[in-house]
C-alpha cells in the first residue's frame, strides 16, 4: 500500500469524526492524499526563488529542505514554516536522509552544476520524481547517463528551462514552424555579459559549511571564498556562460528548428579567456554551430536575446519577452504575447501534471541532454581552440580523440551513480 492509499484509508476510517475541510479537499485545498509532497535541495538565491514558486501551488506540500550550508538550511526551513504557519518542515544536512524518506514524492534540485545530474540520478534510484535546475549536467556523458537512469526507473524529470512553458517563446516557435519567416537559415543566440575572477587562496572553512560535500564530484582543492563564490567560472565546478545561459537559448533553438532529439554536426569559434586567476572559462564568446541541413546557430556575448532568420523574414525575442519581426507582414493578424523569462508557474504545473499522468515533461531528459550537449560541444571546441565535428547519433566526436576524452570525467570518490 502506498502513502496516498494509506492516507485515503485513514480518512475513511476517521469519517465519524469532525475534520477540517482542508483535509477533505474543500475550499479549494486538495486533500493531503492528493498532494504532491516535496523535498528541496539547495538554498541559494535561485533555490529560494524556485522553492517560493513551488509553495504557491496548492497541491504541493514541502516537507523537507536540504543544504550543506547551515545558514541556508535554516533560511529555507524558515520560509516553508512561515508559509504553512507551523514548524513541521525538517532541515536535512545530508541529501541521503531526504532521499530515504518514504513520505516524499518529488525533489527540487537547485545546486551547483556538478551536483545536478548526480542528485537527479540518486533521486531516481530512490523513487523520487525530479525538477532540476539547469545546467542539468556537467558533461555530455552525464546527460546520457541521466536519460538512461530516468528511463530505467520511470522517473518524471523536468529541467528548469522554463521558457519551454512560456507563451511568448511558444508563439515564436509556432510562428517559425508555420512558415511566416520562410525557410529557417540562422539562429542567433546572445548570452549576455560574463565575468568574475580572483585568486583562490586557501582559507579556513567557515563554521556550519560542509565544504567537502559542497565540492561533490569535483577534484579536491582547499577552501577559498573565491572558489565557492565563483564556482561557475572554473571547469572543475562549472562551465561558464555557454551551458549556463545556453541551456535556455540552445534548447529554444532546438525547439524552433524541430531537432530536439538531435543536434549540430560542427562547432567552431573563438573565446576570450582570463589570463590568470581562478577563472578559466571564456568570458566572451563567438561560436558557430552548423546542422546537417545547413542551418546555423550563432552564439555570442551580446544582450540576452534570440533571433531567427529565414529566407523571407526574421523574428526576435528579448529576455523580457518582447517580440519583434520583419518584414511587416510576418506578425500580421497575430495577437503577440509578452511574457517575461522568469515566469515559472506554467513549467511547474507541467511538471506536477506529469507526476500525476506519468507522461514526459516539456523539458524531459532527452530534450535537455541534447540542448546541453550543444553547450558542452561549443565549450570543448573553445578549449581545444579549433573546429570539432560531432555525430549526434553516436554521440561521439568524429576522428578526434582529444575531444572524445572530454565527453566524460572521473568523479571524485565517493560520489558515484
Amino acid at each position: 500500500m502506498n502513502r496516498r492509499d494509506f492516507f485515503r484509508l485513514g480518512v475513511a476510517l476517521a469519517a465519524p469524526y469532525i475534520v477540517p475541510s482542508s483535509v477533505l479537499g474543500r475550499n479549494g485545498a486538495p486533500a493531503p492524499s492528493e498532494q504532491i509532497t516535496l523535498g528541496a535541495i539547495g538554498g541559494g538565491g535561485r533555490g529560494m526563488n524556485d522553492l517560493r514558486d513551488f509553495l504557491k501551488e496548492k497541491d504541493v506540500r514541502c516537507l523537507a529542505v536540504c543544504d550543506c550550508w547551515a545558514i541556508r538550511r535554516d533560511r529555507m526551513k524558515a520560509m516553508v514554516d512561515a508559509y504553512y504557519s507551523n514548524k513541521d518542515c525538517v532541515a536535512h544536512r545530508f541529501h541521503e536522509e531526504m532521499l530515504a524518506r518514504a513520505d516524499i514524492d518529488a525533489v527540487l534540485i537547485v545546486t551547483g552544476d556538478r551536483w545536478h545530474a548526480v542528485l537527479s540520478m540518486l533521486a531516481a534510484r530512490a523513487g523520487k520524481d525530479v525538477y532540476c535546475e539547469k545546467p542539468s549536467t556537467l558533461t555530455i556523458a552525464e546527460g546520457r547517463a541521466l536519460v538512461e537512469m530516468t528511463k530505467r526507473y520511470g522517473t518524471v524529470w523536468q529541467c528548469g528551462t522554463q521558457r519551454r512553458s512560456n507563451d511568448a517563446y511558444r508563439f515564436v516557435v509556432d510562428t517559425i514552424r508555420s512558415g511566416r519567416i520562410g525557410k529557417l537559415r540562422t539562429i542567433t543566440t546572445s548570452f549576455g555579459g560574463w565575468g568574475g575572477n580572483g585568486f583562490a587562496r586557501p582559507q579556513p572553512v567557515p563554521k556550519g559549511f560542509d565544504y567537502d560535500r559542497w565540492l561533490g564530484q569535483a577534484p579536491w582543492a582547499p577552501y577559498s571564498r573565491v572558489r565557492v563564490n565563483l564556482w561557475r567560472n572554473n571547469w572543475d565546478t562549472g562551465g561558464g556562460v555557454i551551458p549556463d545561459m545556453g541551456a535556455h537559448y540552445l534548447d529554444f533553438a532546438q525547439w524552433a528548428h524541430d531537432s530536439e532529439l538531435s543536434g549540430p554536426v560542427e562547432f567552431e569559434g573563438e573565446g576570450e579567456f582570463p589570463k590568470d586567476g581562478f577563472a578559466n572559462v571564456p568570458f566572451k564568446i563567438n561560436v558557430e554551430a552548423r546542422y546537417a541541413d545547413g542551418v546555423r546557430i550563432l552564439m555570442n556575448s551580446g544582450t540576452k536575446a534570440v533571433r531567427f532568420d529565414g529566407d523571407s523574414g526574421w523574428i526576435h525575442i528579448t529576455d523580457e519577452g518582447e517580440i519583434t519581426a520583419g518584414p511587416e507582414p510576418v506578425l500580421e493578424g497575430l495577437p503577440v504575447p509578452k511574457v517575461h523569462w522568469s515566469y515559472m508557474a506554467g513549467h511547474i504545473r507541467n511538471f506536477l501534471g506529469c507526476i500525476r499522468s506519468r507522461k514526459l515533461t516539456a523539458s524531459h531528459p532527452e530534450i535537455a541532454h541534447r540542448a546541453h550537449t550543444i553547450a558542452h560541444c561549443a565549450n570543448i571546441s573553445l578549449r581545444l581552440g579549433r573546429r570539432v565535428r560531432w555525430n549526434p547519433e553516436g554521440e561521439r566526436f568524429v576522428d578526434d580523440e582529444d575531444a572524445n576524452n572530454m565527453i566524460s570525467r572521473t568523479m571524485r570518490a565517493p560520489w558515484r551513480v
